[in-house]
């Protein structure tokens, strides 16, 4: 069965008493939660060790990493190595998501290889996928995202595969004042089960967690969970604020 997961974007959020003080408050609100039932914590990189320590006290509540570099060492000034960061104890390194992409150029062969350096220390990636407004509104969304997927984890075995999370990333719907409803949710998450499917078969797809990443708080979350598809979020606003963000949890384990 595969696993329900919440994960945290604090994106470049939080000093490093603010993001305590927020981990403190999760800890003393977390509903109880189980093997199926998982949530993820990615801080900025100067709360890692912090964070690390915070959660080692919390069952089922995982560290994650917000990026990391596309090779293994060298002179590469500000870049943190994914060997570096499961050292710091991460357990999940977000890859690929709408920003890096945007702001910073990174393509599907870049993040392949980040991909490749995150299974090869040993964590699990969450690779993020999505379409911009142009392409959702010329109808070729559904491909799109299936040549992300293709580019940057077809390259893996199936036994890798396993260890990958996929967020989907509606980037239309951010900041345009248009809304991706649980439909269009659900249809985008059921269109990458199908792709993956037919790359590795359906067994593998459906023990692939598939991760909503747009816009869930909770008053939809329960109504995003609900989907067959959508297995939990990649949360960021919502994340900055433990009741907010306890609130999507208590609809993930309800689901």
């Amino acid at each position: 069965m595969r696993k329900k997961i919440v994960a945290a974007n604090w994106k470049m959020n939080l000093k490093l008493a603010e993001g305590a003080e927020l981990v403190n408050d999760l800890y003393n609100t977390m509903p109880a939660l189980s093997n199926n039932c998982n949530v993820v914590i990615a801080p900025p990189y100067t709360h890692l060790l912090q964070t690390a320590t915070q959660l080692a006290v919390i069952d089922h509540v995982y560290l994650g990493a917000q990026n990391c570099h596309h090779e293994s060492s060298g002179a590469y000034t500000g870049e943190i190595s994914a060997g570096m960061l499961r050292s710091t104890e991460v357990d999940y390194v977000i890859i690929g998501h709408s920003e890096r992409r945007q702001y910073f150029g990174e393509d599907n062969e870049l993040l392949a290889r980040k991909v490749n350096q995150v299974l090869s220390n040993s964590m699990n990636v969450i690779y993020c996928c999505g379409e911009p407004l142009e392409i959702r509104d010329a109808h070729t969304q559904n491909i799109y995202v299936e040549q992300q997927l293709k580019k940057g984890l077809f390259h893996l075995s199936a036994e890798q595969l396993i260890d990958v999370v996929i967020a989907y990333e509606p980037i239309w719907a951010i900041g345009t004042g248009r809304t991706a409803t649980s439909t269009q949710a659900q249809d985008m998450h059921a269109h990458i089960r199908s792709v993956i499917a037919d790359q590795y078969g359906a067994d593998v797809a459906a023990n692939i967690s598939i991760l909503y990443g747009g816009s869930c708080k909770p008053s939809n979350a329960a109504e995003l969970f609900a989907c067959a598809d959508v297995d939990g979020g990649l949360i960021g606003g919502a994340s900055l604020k433990a009741d907010e963000f306890i609130g999507i949890i208590s609809a993930m384990i309800k689901s």
